[in-house]
């Protein structure tokens, strides 16, 4: 089978198509025809090896190179073979899920981050969810509690994840604000942004004690300024996809390290770091808030397999709006 593989850090240029064996399902693992794969910040950081001190915890990345070749995480198609122990699904089957080795003809994945594709979307829409809206899903529903009322305030509501913040704000019941950039006003509002601000004209956090809850999802504003905009009891959550002013020594680490050694320590306020782990419970959610129509993926561009390359560039250089796919 085709796959985008990498054997070490570097640009876009350290992608190549090969030709790999197709992977066999173990126990309790899914084969699936790959028919879409999305694109993630998480995808380039992992080719470029950034922020290198992540290179130095366990999990996807290595000291040299990426410990998965295959990149790619996010995935929709059809189910080709299970494994032992499989009851839920059978060959024919549409699905999605999120797990490493996506950008490929086939992948494995275990049953427990596989679910039915929701029924009303394309294999592109589909893919465009996992990461990004299951990112979004837990940091507003679980971790920032959000409730009908509350003011919720997004920066980088434009992004993959920021898309999906808006939709499940205002399904929650919250007055949305999102930060992004002029361009992409018209966006997201469309997606039920109640109030717009334009990053390059206001700056967001000199708006003293208006919100509820904060998703940041840049890291471009320090710990101290983003608790300014918190009410007195208020939560922040700090997500790492984004771009960070850390670099690529520390990236977005910089700025959820000083919050995770601070959040305990500060009564004012909730300060919390945003880690989303693949699961069908939430997969399911996410096919049911997509079914009813209370969350629609937003595509900005698609691309072949054999042009990951730019498709990675373009999300890591030119500010993509919302979600790029890959049509395998």
């Amino acid at each position: 089978m085709k796959a985008i593989s990498q054997d070490r850090y570097g640009s876009p240029d350290v992608l190549r198509l090969v030709e790999v064996d197709r992977p066999t399902p173990a126990a309790g693992e899914v084969l699936v025809r790959v028919r879409a794969a999305a694109v993630n910040a998480r995808d380039w950081h992992v080719m470029r090896g950034d922020p290198y001190l992540a290179r130095l915890m366990p999990g996807v990345m290595g000291l040299t190179r990426p410990k998965a070749a295959i990149r790619g995480t996010d995935f929709a198609g059809e189910v080709a073979a299970v494994g032992a122990g499989v009851t839920r699904f059978r060959p024919g089957d549409e699905v999605y899920g999120e797990v490493d080795g996506a950008f490929a003809e086939y992948v494995c994945a275990p049953d427990g981050v596989v679910d039915a594709k929701p029924a009303n979307l394309t294999f592109e829409q589909a893919a465009a969810l996992p990461l990004a809206a299951n990112t979004a899903l837990v940091g507003l529903r679980d971790l920032g509690r959000v409730r009908p009322g509350q003011r919720l305030l997004v920066n980088g509501a434009s992004g993959g994840v920021g898309t999906f913040a808006v939709q499940l704000g205002r399904h929650l019941g919250a007055e949305v604000t999102a930060v992004c950039s002029a361009r992409n006003a018209e966006l997201v509002a469309s997606l039920g942004a109640d109030h717009v601000i334009d990053y390059a004209r206001d700056d967001f956090t000199r708006d003293e004690g208006r919100h509820d809850v904060v998703l940041d999802l840049v890291g471009n504003h320090p710990l101290a300024a983003l608790r300014r905009a918190l009410k007195p009891g208020g939560t922040l959550l700090l997500s790492g996809g984004g771009v960070s002013t850390g670099g690529s020594v520390f990236g977005p680490m910089g700025l959820i390290a000083r919050a995770a050694l601070a959040g305990p320590l500060i009564r004012r306020h909730r300060v919390l770091v945003l880690e989303a782990r693949p699961g069908r419970e939430n997969l399911a959610a996410l096919r049911r808030l997509a079914e009813s129509g209370a969350l629609v993926p937003v595509l900005d561009r698609t691309y072949p397999l054999d042009r990951v390359p730019d498709a990675i560039r373009y999300v890591e250089d030119e500010h993509a709006r919302a979600k790029v796919v890959i049509a395998v």
